[in-house]
């Protein structure tokens, strides 16, 4: 069931990419209503995947690799469901569709047999501190879209070609609003699951913070984002430079979930 369920959601989470691309080419209001019935059946069938592992496993599906990519991929989609809803921009799923495609299908390269839990995850914290945690990486990942398609539209504003594309894309102060909304969701979450994390971490292994390299560049990601809501909240920095930065955060962030773990050993190291 768990192989049909997975398999199921990646073909859709194929074909609602397929139609979001079709969407920024030829945008048709039928066509968006048409995306969004897809990503959504997608996601509900997602979310079956998880459910039905939990009751495999009898525990919080995010041990492994595998699991968490297909978790970050679920939240990914979850979060910008919500904010196709909330804005109306429907062609925000051209730029996310790929990624939480892309999220899934890496994950199906790591092995999806459930391993015996490890004694350190054996907590109540498990579901606290990963599910923050996600949740967050997937606001950062939608801001991460919407950054990008601002860097495209204030590029055909400086070289003062409005053509087709420009029509396409949301205005800059729109774009704008959704990455600002974004990062203020996804920073307390961050931030939440940061301390949940440091006081599981004295549970398990006896202190807070032990300068392991998940918890340094975590650290690191944090204070980039940190750094970017405190700009845009002190001097209103806003525009270019802070959907750099937002941009710059999110493939951070990427290093300190999937680099860390592959790269850098240490306590927090689950394949």
């Amino acid at each position: 069931m768990n192989a049909l369920l997975f398999n199921s959601t990646l073909v859709i989470y194929a074909a609602a990419t397929v139609l979001y691309l079709s969407y920024l080419i030829k945008p048709r209001p039928m066509l968006g209503r048409i995306c969004h019935w897809t990503i959504s059946a997608g996601f509900l069938i997602h979310c079956g995947f998880t459910i039905n592992r939990y009751l495999e496993a009898g525990h919080t599906p995010i041990t492994n690799l595998h699991e968490s990519l297909s978790f970050f991929s679920l939240s990914v989609v979850g979060i910008f469901i919500l904010c196709e809803r909330r804005y109306r921009v429907f062609i925000l799923g051209s730029f996310v569709t790929p990624l939480a495609l892309l999220i899934l299908a890496t994950s199906a390269a790591f092995s999806s047999t459930i391993p015996p839990l490890n004694p350190a995850l054996k907590s109540k914290w498990l579901l606290v501190h990963t599910s923050m945690a996600f949740l967050g990486y997937a606001a950062f990942a939608i801001s991460f879209g919407v950054s990008i398609m601002y860097l495209i539209q204030s590029h055909f504003l400086k070289k003062r070609r409005l053509g087709p594309m420009f029509q396409k894309l949301p205005p800059l102060d729109l774009l704008d609003e959704i990455s600002y909304r974004c990062l203020t969701f996804g920073f307390p979450l961050l931030t939440f699951a940061i301390i949940s994390g440091a006081i599981w971490a004295e549970t398990a292994w006896g202190t807070y913070w032990s300068w392991d390299p998940k918890e340094t560049w975590s650290l690191i990601t944090w204070f980039i984002y940190a750094a970017l809501l405190h700009g845009r909240l002190t001097t209103g920095w806003r525009g270019r430079k802070a959907a750099m930065l937002s941009i710059f955060g999110f493939l951070i962030m990427l290093f300190t979930f999937l680099g860390v773990n592959l790269l850098l050993p240490g306590l927090h190291s689950y394949k």
